[in-house]
């Protein structure tokens, strides 16, 4: 343990890594890794590509992998916290509040495959993790069927790991998916939060459907904060609250009706549920259209990005039948259009300030009776 103790392991918070970070902290520390020695790479800027890329980067046109390559030479160019071992997993499932109601939850293949697609870059002239004393280590892993989690990180984990034995792999990996589920759980309780603040001051929020790697500044240009900057609260797919109460009030008519068979089923919308973050797309815009405090929606998309498209259009129409606004982003890049970006905020921000209030009390009232988070008046006979 006390080699253990020394090792300092640095992880590329990028992609799938963004929303699953806290079961990599909980599974580190378990094994004896502490806290302060687990290096995430910074947000992703232009002055992270520009400086730590080097021309390593790839022809992928998927832009959030490209960004990948900075995350690598940064965490390899550190020499203050210099790192032992760049430890960038190949997700090929992820964890999610549907899976049991879907048919997978299955990470997008260019996402998965990136690690070792940057890798490759790294190595092609010379061996950039040898030059800097580093093991890259880069397993398989199915986040999303945790009975075969232990074994995919031990294999991986084994050689650079002193010590390490399937036994306790199995304990850490018990370890990280209970941070990540107290982590998911405050989230989602912050999220109850602000909707029982929005239904009790009467104020409306925006509802951003994206992929969780849409939450990096420099992927998906803060345009949340921006849009937050005109006084609305934001809410991510991601975290929406799933009360048992708020569930059965918002899909207990459907699935009364025979449509569903559960709060999270999205067959009646989206019959092939194989990718996890297009399954919480389409399930986060049916969220939307039944909540009456979500006022507006705001899509999120990389340029070209194949998994997206086929989903614009149901997304847009699912929510735009509630009477919810819909606006969309879908061609986000590697440069911010400031310009550009601020004007369509500040549309948002008109059409808000001109229609919110009645969105909400058109919705209020094509709502059932008994909302768990509204006033009396909402809660008619």
């Amino acid at each position: 343990m006390q080699a253990r103790a020394k090792l300092r392991v640095g992880i590329p918070r990028v992609l799938n890594l963004w929303s699953t970070h806290q079961f990599w902290i909980g599974f580190l520390e378990a094994l004896g890794i502490e806290a302060r020695r687990i290096e995430f790479s910074s947000d992703t800027s232009e002055d992270q590509a520009r400086e730590f890329a080097k021309g390593r980067g790839t022809v992928d046109c998927c832009y959030p992998v490209k960004c990948m390559s900075g995350h690598y030479g940064e965490l390899l160019a550190r020499t203050k916290r210099k790192i032992d071992i760049l430890f960038s997993p190949m997700v090929y499932t992820l964890p999610s509040c549907l899976n049991g109601h879907i048919m997978a939850s299955l990470s997008c293949p260019r996402v998965m495959a990136a690690p070792e697609n940057i890798k490759a870059g790294f190595i092609k002239e010379r061996d950039a993790f040898a030059e800097a004393g580093v093991r890259y280590v880069a397993p398989l892993v199915s986040l999303g069927d945790p009975p075969v989690v232990p074994k995919q990180l031990f294999g991986g984990l084994k050689d650079v790991i002193p010590g390490l034995t399937l036994e306790e792999t199995k304990r850490a990996v018990d370890a990280g998916f209970r941070a990540l589920e107290a982590y998911d759980r405050r989230l989602r309780a912050k999220g109850r939060e602000i909707l029982e603040w929005c239904a009790r001051e009467g104020k409306p929020c925006i509802l951003v459907l994206a992929r969780p790697y849409h939450m990096d500044p420099g992927i998906g240009h803060e345009i949340e904060v921006d849009l937050q900057a005109h006084g609305y609260p934001v809410l991510w797919a991601q975290y929406l609250p799933t009360d048992e109460d708020l569930l059965a009030w918002m899909f207990g008519p459907d699935i009364a009706a025979g449509y569903i068979r559960s709060p999270f089923d999205i067959r009646d919308v989206w019959p092939s549920s194989y990718s996890a973050n297009t399954n919480e797309i389409l399930w986060g815009a049916k969220y939307a259209a039944r909540m009456p405090w979500i006022a507006c929606v705001v899509r999120l998309s990389s340029y070209e990005c194949g998994m997206d498209q086929p989903t614009y259009s149901p997304v847009q129409a699912i929510v735009e039948r509630s009477g919810t606004l819909f606006f969309s982003f879908q061609d986000l890049d590697s440069t911010k259009p400031a310009g550009s970006v601020k004007i369509r905020v500040e549309t948002i921000a008109h059409y808000l300030a001109k229609h919110a209030a009645a969105i909400v009390e058109k919705k209020k009232v094509a709502s059932p009776a008994g909302c768990p988070i509204a006033g009396p008046e909402m809660n008619r006979p």
